[in-house]
């Protein structure tokens, strides 16, 4: 099928060819009547649901059989973009055949993949992505008009990403499993941010009440603290080895060897040494030293007196251990 013209074709490569078809051919665009669903021995339904975010809106209307909740026919009107018929095209079709329980679980992700060409290629720009928001949420009020309760309540969850409906809890659960650090390893494993963006930081299209960028950091800060409190209790437990001390625990640590084992020998001499930084370099642990007094400028700083120091924290703390002076 040919492409509208007036569209460049740098933006039309966006758009997924089933997106483009159902812009223009939509299969279950129209109205189901109360005498169509009379001939069907159906219950209709008619929904309707704007999004604010755009000024886009749909109508969704079901035959539903009341003896099995089975959805018979489904049909769409839409008021919005060409992505938004598409969408609410793909969306009526997923609804046939199901059970309004199951209806209910459509995803707007699910809305989109449906759209695809191909798994791996998204079917819409990320910036058009909220236009299947309303799938859900038509969805949603129409299992509440037939069921006769509050569309609230198919709501289980606080929904982060509205595009990809992707759940606080998912988001949580997703961060701690996999240890994730990055805005952008969250939308690798969730899709949360793929799309419109809104959702990751402040200044989107669209506000919200917590965004990505505040569950990473709360989720980091809050796996700082295990990490403070599991060590904590490996100390006491006289259980902490090296690796799982943090920077402050393994300053004390080597200063505490130093002072039995090598500061004696130093101060004899009328010198001394003190730490600057430790480094991870995995596998090694790289410890800046600065020397004091007469060891300052003496030559076996670099040399004989370097081994001792790296020879003892290596056998009593751990072999990793590399002394750089500065």
């Amino acid at each position: 099928m040919a492409k509208n013209t007036l569209i460049s074709g740098s933006i039309w490569d966006e758009y997924s060819n089933q997106v483009v078809n159902r812009m223009n051919n939509p299969k279950h665009q129209g109205e189901i009547t109360e005498e169509r669903a009379a001939e069907l021995g159906a219950k209709l339904i008619v929904a309707d649901f704007g999004a604010e975010s755009c000024g886009d809106a749909v109508r969704l209307y079901w035959a539903v059989d009341e003896a099995t909740d089975k959805i018979l026919e489904s049909k769409f009107k839409s008021f919005g973009c060409g992505t938004a018929i598409a969408s609410s095209d793909v969306m009526a079709e997923l609804c046939i055949g199901k059970t309004v329980d199951e209806a209910v679980k459509i995803t707007n992700i699910d809305v989109e993949f449906a759209l695809r060409d191909n798994p791996e290629t998204p079917a819409v720009p990320p910036q058009k992505m909220h236009c299947s928001v309303m799938a859900y949420d038509v969805i949603k009020k129409a299992a509440a008009d037939y069921k006769g309760v509050d569309m609230e309540s198919f709501e289980q969850e606080q929904i982060i990403c509205e595009c990809a409906r992707v759940s606080l809890a998912t988001l949580k659960d997703v961060i701690k499993i996999n240890k994730l650090t990055t805005i952008e390893q969250i939308t690798d494993y969730t899709k949360a941010g793929a799309f419109c963006k809104s959702c990751i930081k402040p200044g989107g299209h669209e506000a919200k009440d917590i965004y990505l960028v505040d569950i990473l950091a709360d989720m980091l800060a809050e796996r700082e603290q295990e990490k403070l409190k599991t060590a904590a209790d490996a100390s006491a437990a006289g259980e902490l080895t090296f690796d799982k001390m943090t920077l402050v625990q393994r300053i004390k640590t080597i200063d505490s060897v130093l002072d039995s084992d090598i500061r004696p020998m130093l101060v004899m001499d009328g010198g001394n040494m003190e730490i600057i930084d430790i480094k991870e370099n995995i596998p090694h642990y790289d410890l800046y030293i600065r020397y004091l007094g007469s060891c300052s400028g003496c030559s076996s700083g670099s040399t004989g007196t370097l081994f001792a120091i790296e020879s003892v924290l290596q056998q009593k703390i751990d072999e990793n251990i590399r002394v750089l002076p500065i």
